[in-house]
């Protein structure tokens, strides 16, 4: 498989042993989740489900259950940050559960990996990659020679105006970031060898990935938003402590996320959560919608594009209620599971493996009394078990049975038995076509015909 690296800046050939320890950045747990999480996490999911085909792979993620956003919002909200995080934490995984998200091996929370915090931070110390000032220990980005090897940024331009690092007129450097940040009144804190105290965002990562898998691993996924600061810190942190390079091997990151071409903002009114959208559409959907784009694309969100979403789901619920038992039967899927094959193990590109798909769609449906039903529904849930829209649950199928037909609908049901009778398999299939037409679906089973409307 070859995969595109972000910090070698091209597609390399994954070179791995039989276990992948693959991490990947978790949310911070003080609101609903959003499409742009959706995007990641979605993406992700069947990234590694399709690697567990060929390798074993442990999918870590992180919960920052502890940050200055969650303390800000717990006070808003006149609650403890530990009962807000607690909250949006379940928050999030229903709606992962939802997008049928389920291949994380383990979730680890921020505050259950102080200890491995406190540590990383005094070895920083020791080896005078940190420093200690009035409210906290900070990095000092000047030690760290190969500053800016992920995002492409110097050391002078760390000090441009990003999000989430650390202001102090103290520090010595305006890049330099708060790893051990002391205790303000009635905000959480854990004792440590300075004073009471918290963690800051980037170390929590590093502290977790190395008790999970050592002072290296294989792969580290997460939004391209995070490139910089925080991914640019992790490797700071950790290749300063081990003196190892690379501190993760193979770097790849979700693109951007707009709404009609805008980033997506609450200033904006823009901002759309999972939850939201799951009112209108079904997760099925937005599954689908992540997945037809390339990972590493810039997503772009719209009304029109959901709309064509339903009728390509549609035609894949109608394909799929098309397919019966039939006496003469033919290989059809010769190929096209090595076009999906190979399409995923180029830097996992489902748009092109997913329009392969579709291409299958429409050639099996030319001879659909030809086909192996068993053959095609092998097929389908190999692939499904990956993509996870194939199939749709009973309350996201774009079908629906219908019983209050018109008698134009039942004479045409009529004459097409009829014609199957005779074995005039030609004309029932011009017959089921005006059906069809007429906006209705005719699935055949072993106990009879079911007729369905499309929505």
């Amino acid at each position: 498989m070859k995969i595109y690296n972000t910090l070698k800046k091209k597609k390399e050939t994954l070179e791995v042993k039989e276990r992948i320890n693959f991490f990947v950045c978790g949310p911070t747990v003080y609101d609903y989740p959003h499409l742009g999480h959706a995007r990641t996490y979605v993406s992700f999911d069947a990234f590694v489900k399709f690697l567990r085909k060929t390798y074993d792979v442990f999918y870590l993620q992180n919960i920052t259950d502890i940050d200055d956003k969650i303390i800000q919002r717990a006070d808003e909200a006149e609650t403890s940050p530990a009962l807000l995080a607690k909250r949006f934490e379940e928050e999030y995984l229903k709606d992962m559960e939802l997008l049928s998200v389920n291949s994380v091996t383990e979730y680890a929370r921020a505050t259950d990996h102080i200890e491995e915090i406190i540590s990383q931070t005094e070895k920083l110390l020791k080896k005078d990659f940190a420093y200690i000032i009035e409210d906290g220990i900070y990095y000092d980005i000047s030690k760290f020679k190969d500053y800016g090897k992920l995002s492409g940024r110097t050391t002078a331009q760390a000090e441009d105006g990003t999000t989430r690092i650390d202001e102090n007129v103290r520090k010595k450097n305006k890049g330099d970031f708060c790893i051990w940040k002391f205790s303000k009144s009635n905000e959480p804190e854990w004792d440590s060898p300075w004073g009471k105290g918290r963690p800051g965002w980037h170390i929590e990562d590093t502290a977790i990935s190395e008790k999970f898998f050592g002072e290296q691993y294989d792969v580290h996924g997460g939004g391209r938003d995070l490139m910089f600061p925080h991914h640019e810190a992790e490797i700071t942190i950790m290749e300063a402590i081990s003196g190892k390079v690379p501190f993760v091997r193979y770097w790849v990151h979700t693109g951007f996320l707009t709404i009609k071409g805008e980033k997506m903002s609450k200033s904006l009114k823009n901002f759309i959560t999972i939850r939201d959208f799951i009112k209108k559409h079904s997760p099925r959907i937005l599954r689908f919608l992540i997945l037809k784009s390339h990972y590493r694309s810039p997503f772009d969100y719209d009304e029109e594009k959901i709309a064509q979403a339903k009728q390509e789901l549609k035609k894949i619920d109608q394909f799929i209620a098309n397919l019966k038992e039939n006496e003469t039967k033919k290989e059809i899927t010769k190929g096209y599971r090595e076009k999906i094959t190979e399409a995923l193990n180029d830097d996992f590109n489902t748009p092109v493996a997913i329009a392969t798909l579709f291409s299958f769609i429409t050639e099996a449906n030319l001879k659909i009394e030809e086909v192996d039903k068993e053959e095609v529904e092998t097929f389908l849930k190999e692939i499904d078990s990956v993509f996870n829209f194939i199939y749709a649950k009973k309350e996201e199928t774009l079908l629906s049975y219908e019983e209050n037909i018109s008698e134009e609908i039942k004479n045409l049901i009529k004459e097409r038995e009829e014609a199957r009778k005779k074995k005039d398999f030609q004309r029932a299939d011009e017959i089921r076509k005006i059906i069809e037409k007429k906006g209705y679906l005719i699935e055949d089973t072993k106990k009879g015909f079911k007729i369905k409307k499309y929505e």
